[in-house]
């Protein structure tokens, strides 16, 4: 017998728990219980014609035979086994012998006096066998309840045990696929050097002697090798964003964005771009990769501002210890068909020939923000300008405490410097 059948005292694992016999037992037992009190109240009124003895004898006996009846239409629509019907008859029956037991005592009771009348057999059989149901109806719905408590404790277990496993797969399976793309790209470095190389020597040295077709073809050449380059650079920066991170620590954002702003001041100025910018938060991260996630955004809008020069706006908002931090332009936009696969490895909306560009910048984004347990979207619409936004969790302002604490800060601080459009450059102090 299981562990559970040796504590419940019945087996609860029979296959298909159909209702057997037992289901009858006790409306059976109602029967008879009706027939006896309208047989026993009909021979009273006969014999002693008093119609109150025989309507008590009715009302004693028909009333548990009336709860038997109902309750054994009751027990098949609740959630009770029928392996527990048995132990349901058996309280029945043992109510009515604890009640015969304790009336037996009674009687043979030294100097008292009992007449163990029909009467007296009717409240015995009455309260005995109502009690013995209604504790075995209760014994039977608490085993059911623990069997069902049981059977969710292991699913429960067992969904846990097989979560712990899929974790540890999808963990391994990541190792493993930073491992290969961290190797790949290391291996495929060394050959593409090489290309590059002969073709830097076939242009020096031939270069003169080639028609324009040669010269077209060997730029085409020159021109892949580069951007094969690139891909494989991307490649190795997407495969070490968890695999190298540094452990997160308070960054202001402000201070990151002025970097990135020094690093890009050539291609500001380049392309006349104004930026405007409002006081962001301190939060909780990797410097270097908020800088990585800065710039290739910054980048993004400036590549895709169209023929009008690049109008860049970021800004941040807070809800409770989450900041969101925007990039919007006002560039060609993308079409919302695309702006789920755009954060894809690879993906690309143009071709390589319109614009430059490895097609991992927006993946690395997705990952980088991924790590600090944030997401990143972007709202736009083809020909109206996009709007990256990113979320990220707040951290403390070392410099000025008090600024955690204001409820709308930034959006409630001056921005009267920072709110400065700047005509092809950024102020980076």
């Amino acid at each position: 017998m299981s562990r559970r059948s040796f504590e419940f005292g019945v087996d609860l694992e029979s296959p298909g728990d159909e209702i057997g016999s037992w289901r009858y037992v006790i409306p059976v037992f109602g029967v008879v219980l009706l027939v006896s009190a309208i047989v026993k109240s009909a021979l009273a009124l006969v014999s002693s014609g008093v119609l109150l003895e025989a309507a008590l004898d009715l009302a004693l006996i028909s009333t548990p035979g009336i709860a038997m009846l109902y309750i054994g239409h009751w027990l098949p629509e609740t959630t009770i086994p029928s392996e527990l019907y048995p132990r349901i008859v058996t309280w029945v029956f043992g109510g009515v012998a604890v009640m015969a037991f304790v009336m037996g005592l009674r009687v043979i009771h030294p100097g008292v006096s009992v007449r163990f009348t029909f009467g007296t057999q009717a409240v015995l059989l009455s309260i005995g066998s109502l009690a013995g149901l209604g504790i075995g109806i209760h014994e039977a719905q608490a085993l059911t309840h623990a069997r069902t408590l049981e059977e969710r404790n292991e699913t429960l277990n067992r969904t846990e045990r097989r979560l712990e496993e899929v974790v540890a797969e999808l963990e391994a399976s990541n190792e493993q696929l930073e491992q290969f793309a961290h190797a790949a790209s290391h291996d495929l470095q060394e050959p593409l050097r090489m290309v590059t190389n002969y073709l830097e020597l076939l242009e020096d040295r031939y270069g003169d002697e080639l028609d324009d077709d040669g010269e077209e073809f060997l730029a085409y050449a020159v021109d892949g090798a580069e951007r094969m380059h690139a891909m494989i650079d991307g490649l190795l920066e997407y495969s070490r964003v968890d695999a190298q991170g540094e452990p997160f620590e308070a960054v202001d954002l402000d201070a990151v964005l002025d970097d990135v702003l020094t690093d890009l001041q050539f291609r500001i100025d380049e392309t006349d771009t104004e930026l405007t910018r409002e006081p962001l938060p301190t939060v909780e991260g990797d410097e270097r990769q908020l800088q990585q996630l800065f710039q290739n955004l910054l980048t993004n809008a400036i590549d895709y501002s169209g023929d009008d020069p690049p109008r860049i706006h970021v800004s941040a908002t807070r809800e409770g210890a989450t900041r969101t931090v925007s990039v919007r332009d006002e560039g060609v936009g993308i079409d919302s068909d695309d702006a789920d696969r755009i954060f894809d490895v690879f993906q690309r909306l143009n071709s390589a020939d319109e614009r430059a560009g490895s097609g991992i910048g927006l993946a690395l984004c997705d990952r980088i923000v991924d790590r600090h347990g944030g997401e990143i979207r972007v709202d736009s619409a083809s020909g109206a300008g996009s709007t990256f936004s990113f979320t990220l969790t707040s951290g403390e302002r070392a410099a000025d405490p008090a600024a955690v604490e204001r409820p709308d800060a930034p959006d409630d601080v001056e921005r009267s410097e920072s709110n400065a459009q700047f005509g092809g450059k950024c102020p980076t102090d």
